[in-house]
């Protein structure tokens, strides 16, 4: 079932829906950017409801897995240069830093660490400070037909925000070099090839391919999942010493935290119910589609 969303409402939150279309299906929040008439490109108004959306869909039992993607035929041609950067540019500095620090919220700040799991799905053109979300996702699924391009170079400045620093997450040092020396653009393929997305598929399987990756993570344990994302990402940072030793604090915290007591299930089902094989697949979750289905 899929419900679609123009405004919506909750607690201590103003209505939204003018440039963020959010659909609801089976436990995806499929989130999109909608201008498409301007390519969805990102102004203030966007980042502003953004920040919003994201802050909502963080309580929404609706949502158990963030789908981030663009309406109409684009994913995002990037930052809007009349309705971000013009728009900006008179304002006092206090003001302008607070609409970049808005921005920054919602592409990187609070989407490099949701509490649910987050699939960037781009379906079109993908440009300049749009690689940011796609990166701070945890996941991206590319149509092969998609167009990215880093073109700040090709108008006198530099990919700045944190474009830059999202690409040297993923991209390795020369591939990331050439398209921002370039500006060059390549396809959603080229895309998968150089580790900027997870992988390429045709245009016309794409949201099919992001829906299957979706409920496969909605099988997985949810606190499990926030736990060894966020660890991954943190534990990166970090040495090895301290690795290991934040790695034990929070495998202890997470059975402590875990209404689910996955672990006991997962070993009770593997070891004395013989039902199940971790390595092929997700133990059964009480109450999941899964077990209803068995």
């Amino acid at each position: 079932m899929t419900t679609t969303i123009g405004i919506a409402k909750t607690a201590n939150l103003e209505p939204w829906g003018k440039h963020v279309r959010v659909e609801f299906e089976d436990g995806i929040a499929w989130v999109m950017l909608n201008r498409p008439e301007k390519k969805n490109a990102i102004n203030v108004e966007l980042a502003k409801e953004m920040c919003d959306v994201i802050d909502a869909l963080e309580v929404d039992d609706r949502c158990g897995v963030l789908v981030l993607t663009g309406a109409g035929d684009s994913f995002s041609a990037g930052m809007d240069l009349q309705g971000y950067f013009q728009a900006t540019d008179d304002l006092l500095d206090i003001e302008r830093m607070r609409a970049y620090r808005t921005n920054g919220m919602w592409q990187w700040r609070r989407l490099l660490y949701y509490p649910k799991p987050t699939i960037a799905m781009i379906n079109g053109w993908c440009f300049g400070g749009a690689f940011t979300p796609v990166i701070a996702c945890d996941l991206a699924i590319a149509a092969k037909e998609a167009t990215f391009g880093l073109s700040e170079i090709n108008w006198g400045i530099i990919p700045a925000g944190v474009v830059s620093k999202a690409v040297s997450e993923v991209m390795n040092r020369r591939d990331a070099l050439y398209y921002v020396m370039t500006g060059d653009t390549f396809s959603g393929a080229k895309a998968a090839s150089m580790g900027l997305v997870n992988e390429a598929v045709p245009l016309a399987r794409l949201r099919e391919r992001t829906r299957e990756l979706a409920r496969k993570l909605l099988e997985k344990n949810p606190t499990a999942l926030r736990t060894a994302k966020v660890a991954f990402k943190l534990s990166s940072e970090m040495s090895w010493e301290q690795a290991a030793d934040y790695l034990a604090a929070k495998s202890d915290q997470m059975q402590f935290v875990d209404p689910e007591r996955g672990r006991a299930k997962g070993m009770q089902q593997f070891l004395d119910d013989k039902s199940y094989r971790p390595g092929l697949r997700a133990y059964r979750r009480n109450g999941n589609k899964a077990d209803k289905a068995k």
